[in-house]
């Protein structure tokens, strides 16, 4: 579960990024965040392929055996958040996120994780969002925010935020984020970075945004003799 949330969801990085004075920070950073307020006002489904990398600070390298991959999907509604992860390599795994309770379905074991947020749901639903249909200026009230200026990823012309939580308790397992924020308001690129200097890149592709999504994506394809557990009791 903690690594869905580091991921919510997600390799060293070769930037070209633009050094701005601060007045350009602030102007830059208004321009985002008004743009991704505009997509949050319009925003209904996403569905894009994912790729997760886990780099390790103590071998200094990105560790090919934990990336993993698949297709996400997200869904806001009458301010229900849904959001699911089928995740296809290396191991089948499929995520869910409904009615406020997280789920991850392993079909090698045919075994189910329950996971309930509770008080912290508000918190895990950001994540979620972020930079999936989050509106900008609300990040103001969770982290510190800071325009990198512009960058180029996979041939999009992006405009890279970093996010440092205000939170100690945050803090204490995300040092700060990065995301890459396309023309459409939305993040094709995050990476969160842990205070050892680990870190989880994420790099979404092919992303659909407001197309009718399957109910079935938000189902577990469980079997009739799963076992559902909850850790937390």
């Amino acid at each position: 579960m903690r690594i869905i949330l580091k991921t919510l969801a997600l390799t060293c990085l070769l930037t070209m990024t633009a050094v701005a004075s601060p007045q350009t920070d602030a102007a830059g950073l208004e321009k985002i965040l008004t743009k991704m307020d505009a997509a949050a006002r319009n925003f209904k489904t996403t569905e894009a392929i994912f790729v997760w990398d886990q780099y390790y600070a103590v071998i200094k390298e990105i560790d090919d055996s934990a990336r993993q991959s698949g297709k996400i999907f997200l869904k806001r509604d009458a301010g229900e958040t849904q959001m699911a992860a089928d995740i296809t390599e290396p191991a089948k795994k499929y995520f869910v996120y409904t009615n406020g309770k997280a789920q991850m379905y392993q079909p090698k074991i045919d075994q189910v994780q329950e996971f309930s947020p509770g008080k912290n749901r508000g918190d895990l639903e950001s994540y979620l969002v972020l930079g999936f249909g989050g509106s900008g200026h609300d990040l103001l009230k969770s982290y510190d925010l800071k325009f990198l200026g512009s960058d180029t990823i996979a041939g999009a012309a992006t405009e890279k935020l970093e996010l440092t939580p205000k939170s100690e308790h945050v803090r204490a397992n995300i040092a700060h984020i990065l995301l890459w924020i396309d023309a459409r308001g939305v993040s094709i690129q995050q990476q969160f970075f842990e205070p050892s200097g680990d870190y989880r890149l994420a790099k979404y592709s092919d992303i659909q945004i407001n197309q009718k999504l399957p109910d079935s994506a938000f189902k577990l394809k469980t079997t009739g003799k799963t076992k559902f557990i909850s850790p937390q009791n």
